[in-house]
């Protein structure tokens, strides 16, 4: 007996060791090939650059994973710890996927109707470090790598027009204006150059008019220039290349491609047509709840009726985006208060609200979250879209507020920054089922915490949930079952209160981005579903806030990985009481 425990011990320390090995390997790999990553996190080796998206390269990282995944499977993973089981089973979905993906080629379609490598390039400023002369220098090679980095995104969107891997032309109109706003004659208009503006103390004064000048030249001659490029481009070649039709099942190997991505996205085993059937039955479940609200508001038309009233009546919108974003502030401070009697275990890096930036406005949903720095240097913000008033209803926005402040995207994220003693990748991993499973959960817990208390107010909670639920049957009606743009389109409107305006962006969203949209509703079916068989098995013992505390202790996690750490939880408290949980179970 003393000589197998012994055995064991080694087996579990040789296999602990192989996994934090390879962790750190290919940590450290994806920040030196993604520079735009690694100062994302926090490390700042490489803030002189961007990362190269030649030919050669991706097939050369395509063969690195490949060969990273293969050594992981020669893991044991019984031999692990509860956690490392977790950062073994998150290092291989990451791996797979990113082999999948490559083989796919998707490499060949950069960009969709919501975001890109062109918009995200363009968070730059906002997001490197300026704290010294030596980083705006670093800042300025990185402007001056630009036209390099385009030229090659080009290359491959050209690869794309070639196979047939390109965007549909339904989803294009006014996609230039995410272009055109970097096309500027001055560049001192740039967003780019805005850094230049303003310095901090640690800039010494003989220095600035040097970067000033510096960066002026690298502004005009590396994003300017580079998104003049792309413009080019973009009218020449890929609008009248654009396809003609909608469904990722009409890309090349298109029907595989998309089957892929719904179990890609939901981290589940389940075919487009189990989806939707999903979603038809949420769509039917939430349609009564809201026809109940619709009653109670006093109303005694029909739903189109009363949708129309919605969208219309000017007393459900702003007049000013200070108006509207004051409100928001507002909304997420009452929340603040709220958070203790919910969680036992609330993060300590803060967060803001901002207008949704000019440049991508126009295309752009009603609200997101940026993530804060890993090293803690900035917040995190919550930003509010400002344009076409009109169509940013404020009895929408305590839901809104809820899923991307607290306690949806900020609460998760900051905490899953601060996670200890687990692998570097997992602090920056974003499994959308779960991030967004988990946001849209947090809406609902707006009931509990005392919100929705005006039943225009519930209608726009229901709109939002109605709103995930419908993109389960258009997102897999629009790529696996044949619906039309337009039928897309009629289906959301009709079944929520959106408007229109955003009804199109959102459809144009799903149609360029298949699959994406997936991972709210079935995550957040997974979390209620998990929290349902905890208040049954521990009954008077259940305690909401070690729940939360349970479900958001080892940062995001594929749904199958989370429902074996809830039952796990549940097993343990059932032995030994409940106690808000800071670690993996």
């Amino acid at each position: 007996m003393m000589l197998a425990a012994l055995l064991l011990a080694a087996q579990a320390a040789s296999a602990s060791v192989a996994l934090g090995a390879l962790a750190d390997e290919v940590w450290e790999f994806r920040v030196r090939e993604d520079p735009l990553l690694a100062t994302a996190v926090g490390d700042h080796r490489f803030d002189d650059r961007l990362p190269s998206m030649s030919k050669v390269d991706l097939d050369r990282r395509h063969a690195y994973n490949l060969a990273a995944l293969q050594r992981l499977t020669r893991i044991d993973r019984e031999a692990l710890s509860a956690s490392e089981r977790v950062s073994r089973d998150m290092l291989e979905r990451e791996l797979r996927d990113a082999v999948a993906e490559h083989g796919f080629g998707a490499w060949r379609m950069p960009w969709n109707a919501d975001s890109g490598f062109h918009t995200g390039m363009a968070h730059m400023p906002a997001h490197v470090r300026l704290a010294t002369t030596r980083d705006y220098e670093n800042y300025i090679v990185r402007l001056r790598a630009t036209p390099e980095y385009v030229r090659q995104q080009i290359h491959l969107l050209r690869e794309g027009l070639t196979a047939g891997f390109v965007l549909p032309r339904a989803v294009l109109p006014s996609f230039d204006e995410t272009i055109r706003a970097h096309v500027v004659e001055d560049a001192r208009a740039s967003v780019f150059y805005a850094p230049f503006t303003r310095f901090p103390a640690a800039v010494a004064e003989k220095d600035r008019e040097r970067l000033r000048t510096a960066g002026l030249a690298a502004v005009r001659e590396g994003p300017v220039a580079a998104y003049r490029a792309l413009l080019d481009f973009y009218l020449a070649e890929y609008l009248p290349g654009a396809r003609a039709t909608t469904a990722a099942a009409d890309l090349p190997r298109g029907a595989e491609y998309y089957a892929w991505l719904v179990k890609s996205f939901t981290t589940l085993e389940l075919t487009p047509d189990e989806v939707h059937q999903i979603g038809r039955a949420e769509v039917a479940r939430i349609r009564a709840e809201m026809d109940t609200v619709m009653r109670k508001t006093g109303f005694t038309g029909d739903f189109p009726a009363f949708l129309t009233f919605l969208r219309t009546d000017p007393r459900f919108y702003a007049k000013t985006p200070d108006e509207l974003l004051k409100q928001a502030a507002w909304i997420a401070k009452r929340m603040d208060g709220k958070l203790p009697s919910l969680f036992g275990r609330l993060p300590r890096l803060p967060y803001t609200v901002e207008p949704v930036p000019a440049h991508i406005a126009p295309k752009y949903t009603a609200g997101r979250y940026v993530e804060p720095a890993m090293d803690g240097t900035r917040a995190g913000i919550y930003w509010v879209n400002t344009h076409a008033l009109p169509s940013r209803p404020l009895y929408a926005l305590e839901a809104l507020t809820l899923h991307e402040a607290v306690p949806g995207h900020h609460l998760q994220i900051a905490l899953q920054h601060e996670l200890e003693g687990v692998p570097a990748f997992r602090r920056a991993s974003g499994i959308g089922a779960f991030v967004e499973g988990w946001a849209l959960y947090a809406e609902r817990l707006g009931l509990e915490a005392g919100f929705y208390a005006d039943p225009y107010s519930d209608f726009g909670r229901l709109t939002y949930e109605m709103w995930r639920a419908c993109r389960l049957v258009v997102d897999t009606g629009l790529h696996a079952m044949g619906w039309s743009r337009q039928q897309a389109i009629d289906y959301l409107a009709g079944n929520t209160a959106l408007s229109l305006h955003e009804v199109t962006t959102e459809i144009d969203r799903y149609i360029s981005w298949p699959g994406q949209a997936l991972g709210y509703k079935m995550g957040e079916l997974k979390i209620r579903e998990l929290r349902a068989y905890a208040e049954k098995e521990l009954g008077p013992r259940f305690d909401l806030r070690a729940f939360h505390d349970a479900v958001l202790a080892n940062g995001p996690v594929p749904l199958t990985t989370l429902e074996e750490l809830i039952r796990a939880h549940v097993a343990t408290a059932k032995t030994r009481g409940l106690t808000p949980s800071s670690g993996a179970e």
